[in-house]
């Protein structure tokens, strides 16, 4: 008797990509700093990358050809090494939360814009997404062919783009103090944040895969 297909599960990482999307969503709408604060609107972007990174690592720990059977090449060696430079991007990120969370909480009264990617971890984020879209290209190699889709890359890349412009609209301009184009910084969180939520959102794992071979 043949074996029905085992259904689709959600990736056991996008949970944490969801919760630090939102997080990064929510933060990034001014009506909610306004509402709760520079502390607790640090706070939801610290707190955002935090899910970020144990998304990430899981991500990493998943990546690549499991068990090792030979050394990372092809579709394997791209799976594995964009999951390591977004893992990289993801603390790099927790470092740029955890500084404005301090500097909230040392100075409460001082206006701060809240959290914005900060360059180095969206330059990592874009190289993450190129790799992810060469893996995609050859998903049929990948120990679990679902671990890189079209849909999925394709909204991280365009989540990326979207941090990296914020983060130019962060940049602080030397001769007056200010950003650049905050709306632009605000913008470009919220957008990134949206299509790495949808990436997470669709992605799903073929459980017929998750044994080891």
């Amino acid at each position: 008797m043949t074996r029905p297909p085992r259904p689709l599960r959600l990736r056991r990482e996008a949970w944490g990509f969801m919760i630090g999307s939102a997080c990064f969503a929510v933060g990034a709408v001014p009506a909610y700093a306004d509402a709760v604060g520079p502390v607790w609107s640090s706070a939801t972007f610290f707190l955002g990358s935090i899910f970020f990174t144990l998304a990430a690592l899981i991500q990493l720990a998943l990546s690549g050809r499991r068990p090792p059977e030979r050394p990372l090449q092809g579709a394997d060696a791209a799976d594995w090494w964009s999951a390591a430079i977004q893992f990289v991007g993801t603390l790099l990120f927790n470092l740029s939360t955890a500084a404005v969370l301090v500097q909230a909480v040392a100075s409460p009264a001082q206006e701060l814009t809240g959290w914005r990617p900060d360059a180095w971890g969206s330059i990592a984020f874009l190289i993450s997404s190129t790799l992810a879209l060469v893996a995609a290209n050859r998903s049929g190699e990948l120990w679990d062919p679902l671990a890189r889709t079209w849909h999925g890359t394709f909204l991280n890349m365009v989540g990326s783009i979207a941090f990296g412009f914020s983060a130019v609209g962060a940049y602080v301009l030397p001769a007056t103090g200010d950003l650049r184009n905050l709306e632009w910084a605000d913008l470009g969180t919220f957008l990134g944040a949206i299509c790495f939520f949808l990436a997470a959102a669709l992605a799903r794992r073929n459980t017929e895969h998750d044994a080891p071979r």
